[in-house]
């Protein structure tokens, strides 16, 4: 097997209505933030803020700045509109 300088790694965003993920072949080193730069995602969908990311790896919250591993998915989340417990408290005062 020969060794190379690229990895593969997607991007991936959900909003209720679409899905869209992106494949991309990176080089080793490359951060989180600059992987999604290249996915072009942020050009599709003018809510992606590249100044205020909030990203995950596989459901887990990473920095902007952690270096990718061959086969990450980085998932780009939006914000959320309401407190998840805050939700809970609501409806558990209701029953």
């Amino acid at each position: 097997m020969a060794m190379t300088d690229e990895i593969e790694v997607e991007v991936a965003y959900a909003r209720p209505d679409v899905q869209r993920i992106v494949s991309l072949c990176v080089g080793q080193g490359t951060t989180a933030r600059e992987a999604v730069e290249r996915s072009g995602l942020a050009a599709e969908f003018s809510e992606i803020d590249l100044d205020a990311l909030d990203l995950g790896i596989f459901g887990k919250g990473v920095a902007l700045d952690r270096v990718l591993q061959a086969r990450d998915r980085v998932e780009i989340y939006r914000p959320l509109l309401a407190d998840p417990k805050e939700v809970r408290r609501r409806r558990a005062r209701k029953i």
